[in-house]
């Protein structure tokens, strides 16, 4: 793979054939957004690719894995963004809610604020890293369990388990 050996156009080339993919990802990430988002989904998928471009020391195994990259530059975006509305608004009036699971999309009650979850994120990688990196693989990510799997190097039913608490520990820590 012209990426494990250093190609440095090999962003450039890969780029192109997971785009939609990429879109698609950006479209979860708005539609998890419970009040309407001023950032349009293609824009959102331009400002990870230019904050992947610069770094000629990013490398990643697979699909998967840059998957994963670039969801975490995703995420780095809209908890910028949101930091940057809370700043704004003087104690976060139009801090943005997300849910944790796609089928509880537009349940508001289930919502939860990106500032807050990324700082739920931020305790659980001091408590258990593996974790946090499945969190940010499986949310902000899109990967699938078998993917995440592959990509953290453990077996899909360490990742079941894994996430599961996960789960049930980000929801706890976003109640309170």
């Amino acid at each position: 793979m012209k990426v494990r050996g250093g190609d440095d156009g090999a962003l450039e080339e890969l780029f192109p054939l997971v785009y939609d993919e990429l879109r698609a990802l950006a479209g979860r990430y708005m539609r998890r957004e419970y009040q309407r988002q001023t950032l349009q989904t293609t824009a959102l998928v331009h400002e990870a690719y230019l904050r992947l471009v610069p770094d000629r020391e990013l490398r990643w195994n697979d699909r998967a894995h840059f998957l994963a990259l670039v969801g975490r530059a995703m995420r780095q975006i809209l908890v910028e963004r949101a930091r940057a509305r809370h700043a704004a608004k003087r104690g976060g009036a139009d801090a943005r809610p997300v849910t944790l699971h796609d089928e509880l999309l537009g349940k508001a009650e289930r919502t939860v604020d990106l500032l807050a979850l990324d700082e739920a994120l931020a305790r659980l990688a001091g408590l258990d890293s593996r974790q946090a990196e499945l969190v940010e693989l499986r949310f902000f990510g899109g990967l699938t369990v078998e993917e995440a799997a592959e990509v953290m190097n453990i077996s899909p039913a360490t990742v079941k388990r894994d996430w599961a608490f996960a789960q049930a520990w980000l929801r706890r820590q976003l109640s309170t």
